[in-house]
């Protein structure tokens, strides 16, 4: 993945989100304080905001350029996002879910990417016929992930996703989305406030501040152990 952020610039409520930056990793995280600006840098990548300022290109496509009006709608950007909640739809069951974004996109951007070997690597086949609001937590992030795998997207954009869950479902689930990244190679952004996650999954690591990318580098670079398996920000 080569994704490009060019003087990227979007009023929040406090702050402006200033962006520039290039990301190569599997896993980059997206790291900060809640509030810096990290579930809108995200947004703005989907195409879910619309930023007055900036350029976004993902392996050669311009998905945005304010300077000459492109604008690339979501639904086209093949990009993949899953929210904090998951945003399963509560009228369809988990087969339904996981096949609703499937039959939309088919398989020509991964082949590889079947609804067997997504349920097989995911470990839900049994979930299929279950309804959404009878799911655990850890179960409904997995159809979630799953869902958003099956679109076949050529970017994965997860928002706090193990936020709403304990220490022993975080532990469990995190295997799983690196076996995503492993079995189906989609590079993935990952945000989130908790440093354990990032040490865990992300080769990259950006850390946001009041929309700033105020520093960079891997997880070994910024942050640091204090008790096992707590980890701390270093210094600057």
């Amino acid at each position: 993945m080569n994704l490009e952020i060019s003087q990227l610039r979007l009023s929040l409520l406090s702050f402006t989100l200033k962006v520039d930056t290039r990301l190569g990793a599997r896993i980059t995280g997206i790291f900060g304080a809640s509030g810096s600006g990290k579930t809108s840098l995200l947004e703005v990548i989907a195409g879910l905001r619309r930023p007055p300022g900036g350029r976004i290109v993902l392996d050669g496509t311009v998905l945005s350029d304010t300077n000459h009006g492109v604008f690339v709608a979501a639904e086209w950007r093949q990009i993949g996002y899953v929210p904090q909640d998951g945003a399963l739809f509560p009228h369809l069951n988990v087969r339904q879910n996981l096949c609703y974004s499937h039959a939309r996109t088919g398989t020509e951007q991964h082949p590889e990417i079947t609804y067997e070997h997504v349920v097989e690597v995911l470990d839900i086949a049994a979930l299929a016929e279950r309804r959404v609001d009878s799911l655990s937590g850890g179960e409904r992030q997995r159809v979630a992930f799953g869902r958003a795998v099956l679109a076949s997207p050529r970017l994965l954009l997860l928002d706090e996703p193990l936020a709403g869950l304990d220490v022993e479902l975080k532990e469990r689930v995190i295997p799983y989305l690196l076996t995503i990244r492993d079995e189906f190679g989609i590079p993935m952004l990952y945000v989130s406030h908790d440093p354990g996650e990032i040490v865990a999954l992300c080769d990259d690591v950006l850390l946001l501040n009041r929309g700033h990318c105020v520093r960079r580098g891997s997880p070994g670079d910024l942050f640091a152990v204090s008790e096992a398996p707590r980890y701390v920000l270093k210094p600057a």
